[in-house]
């Protein structure tokens, strides 16, 4: 071992300094090991077992005690602002009474069906949590759910709803699309904001469902601050969890990550303020681990003023600007999967910037023809705090364990959206008054 690699090593007091009565560290290790039923039986990523739970959500008569509350919500929310020749619309679905509505799961392969006899409707719910959909198949329910109900008297009117956990355009027009963020929002207003007295048991339940959901979408405020607390564990103990690091287990998709992040020649390992060159396009890197690698376009990075800046609301997103991009791997469960890139804007505390910044950014891409660039119905709409404008960003992996083939993926889907990095770039200086510079702080 050379001298330079001796020096590098942990000393005995970096190891306790790190793992002794640390109370950051063991802040974080207390919310890896809070108590979850749903996680503690493997279930928070299996898409059957949430569809099991909206089931029981959306069904009147059962154990929650909200009766129609959540359905009418969920359904209202879903059909909002989508084709207002359709019927039912969501004011028909708000003022409706549905206690009558029978939910069925998984009838003739449907994830959930949604009969209400007494208005005359029926809903297919098709849920995708990481899986995509397959070649026809929201067709094919439409069709099944025609011939076999539809010429019944009781009923009148059919809906379909596309529920994702990542924005996804349904591949039949006929299905509103809605997101499990929103999901999460109406399990807040519906049911945990105490205008409905439930059990204890109940309560319970939706909290713990509800913290699933926040996880696997990013809006979780509690997995936020610790992963801004453990970015802090790395700057005040980098030599000792560099050596941990280097000397554990390492995924796959972080591999290919850092392999694309890592390819400057200056350093290996990607850090938090690197700028990194990938695919002849400049990158400030924010934050990595094993589900995702962070990121800011050097070209809005620069136009939102650099680390000059401060934008209110914030301080605990990422890199603590209005928009950030990031790349995340789904598995199919079959081997293969895809790389998935993302951009969102986030978190502002002045809702006339992020609505603004929101339409500029529609405005843009309307303007240069670019349809990749779209966001959800009331992404604008005051309340909401994350909100993703790619779409077409799924770039096939046939093997999710081959470092390679993912981070050929990851340097393609930046290749490929390289116009809509362009277009976004150039509306946001416009926004700089928005933010304070440092100095002012």
């Amino acid at each position: 071992m050379s001298k330079n690699e001796d020096a590098n090593l942990p000393t005995l007091d970096d190891l306790e300094s790190l793992f002794v009565n640390n109370i950051e560290l063991d802040a974080i290790r207390s919310h890896l090991s809070r108590f979850n039923p749903i996680k503690t039986m493997g279930m928070e990523r299996m898409e059957i077992r949430h569809s099991a739970i909206l089931g029981w959500l959306l069904s009147p008569q059962e154990t929650h005690g909200l009766g129609d509350v959540f359905l009418k919500a969920f359904l209202a929310q879903a059909l909002r602002g989508h084709d207002s020749e359709m019927r039912p619309s969501a004011l028909d679905v708000s003022q409706a009474d549905m206690m009558d509505a029978e939910v069925r799961r998984e009838w003739k392969h449907i994830d959930l069906l949604v009969l209400s006899p007494r208005n005359g409707w029926v809903f297919i719910i098709e849920n995708k949590f990481d899986s995509g959909q397959h070649s026809d198949q929201l067709k094919r329910y439409m069709d099944v759910v025609t011939t076999s109900l539809m010429d019944d008297e009781s009923y009148k009117h059919l809906r379909g709803i596309f529920l994702t956990l990542w924005e996804e355009k349904p591949g039949d027009d006929r299905y509103a699309p809605i997101e499990y963020a929103a999901v999460c929002e109406l399990l807040e207003q519906a049911a945990l904001s105490g205008r409905i007295p439930l059990t204890p048991e109940v309560e319970t339940f939706l909290h713990h469902y509800q913290e699933i959901i926040l996880e696997a979408t990013g809006m979780s405020s509690e997995q936020e601050t610790m992963e801004k607390l453990a970015r802090q564990l790395y700057r005040d103990h980098r030599r000792v969890l560099d050596f941990v690091v280097d000397h554990g287990k390492s995924t796959d998709f972080v591999i290919a990550c850092e392999a694309v992040f890592g390819e400057a020649p200056d350093y290996e390992t990607p850090e938090y303020g690197d700028i990194v060159e990938i695919e002849k396009q400049s990158f400030f890197f924010s934050h990595g681990d094993a589900n995702n690698f962070s990121f800011l376009p050097k070209s809005w990075f620069d136009a939102l003023g650099g680390d000059e800046f401060y934008w209110h609301g914030c301080e605990n997103w990422w890199a603590g600007f209005p928009v950030i991009m990031w790349v995340q791997l789904t598995d199919d469960g079959k081997g293969g999967g895809q790389i998935r890139l993302y951009a969102e804007v986030g978190r502002l505390s002045d809702h006339d910037f992020r609505r603004d910044l929101i339409e500029d950014i529609k405005f843009i891409a309307k303007k240069n023809g670019l349809s990749r660039i779209g966001f959800q119905r009331g992404a604008a709409d005051e309340g909401k705090k994350y909100s993703k404008f790619f779409k077409q960003n799924f770039f096939s992996v046939k093997d999710v364990h081959d470092h390679d083939q993912i981070a050929n993926a990851i340097k393609e889907a930046l290749k490929s959206f390289r116009p809509e990095i362009a277009a976004v770039a150039s509306i946001l200086p416009k926004f700089l008054p928005y933010g304070s510079e440092m100095s002012s702080e």
